[in-house]
């Protein structure tokens, strides 16, 4: 079941929406504003329902926060305010919304967009079977400083153009890295993007990475 974390510094919403959502998603919410960013880091959602006026800190705010940083960068966000006026929703789309409601809430158009919004997240997912398979590989390219590294890692799962690892470096999305197999002796396999994050700045983050290359010579053929 998808995970929803509902910002709302008002009560009766977050249990409204609750109430319409709960038979579909697992819920998470808080009227804080200011843990809102520390709820989305530990609950991992899938999506983000967000109010934006709030105390402390805005939805804008908060939007553009949960937007720069890696490891939340890729959660959908949808606006769900009491503000309207077109402007108001264009800066949010500018933000990274994906989709904007206003209160009073149409629940089954927001259920249907909620839908279509977790079916498009994280495609490389989707796109190939992956399956259980822990192989040495060595990571060389620049951490998200710039900083040359190299490192080994040992995969946890690995698709025909895919694999999932943690590695002690940080890792900007959509970084490239040099990949060589280790297990079975050194060989190059080709230049494979950083797609996904998970866990960011800490001790062992974990990332999906994708080989953009046609003709890598990967594991699985």
């Amino acid at each position: 079941m998808h995970k929803l974390l509902i910002v709302d510094d008002e009560e009766p919403m977050r249990r409204l929406l609750r109430i319409n959502l709960e038979d579909r998603y697992k819920i998470v919410d808080t009227g804080d504003s200011a843990l809102a960013l520390e709820a989305a880091l530990q609950s991992k959602p899938n999506a983000i329902l967000l109010d934006l006026r709030m105390p402390n800190f805005s939805g804008f705010e908060l939007c553009r926060t949960l937007k720069s940083i890696t490891s939340t960068q890729l959660i959908p966000i949808i606006i769900v305010s009491g503000e309207a006026g077109a402007s108001t929703r264009s800066y949010c789309e500018e933000l990274g919304a994906v989709a904007y409601f206003e209160k009073p809430i149409d629940f089954e158009a927001l259920r249907d967009r909620l839908e279509k919004v977790l079916e498009a997240a994280h495609p490389e997912r989707r796109m190939e079977v992956r399956i259980n398979l822990r192989f040495i590989l060595n990571l060389r390219g620049a951490d998200i400083y710039g900083k040359p590294f190299e490192e080994q890692c040992a995969t946890e799962n690995v698709g025909r153009s895919t694999f999932f690892c943690s590695c002690k470096v940080p890792l900007k999305i959509d970084s490239e890295v040099a990949v060589s197999l280790i297990t079975g002796g050194k060989k190059f396999l080709g230049v494979a993007r950083v797609v996904r994050c998970e866990g960011y700045n800490t001790p062992n983050s974990r990332y999906a990475f994708r080989f953009d290359q046609n003709d890598v010579n990967w594991i699985l053929q």
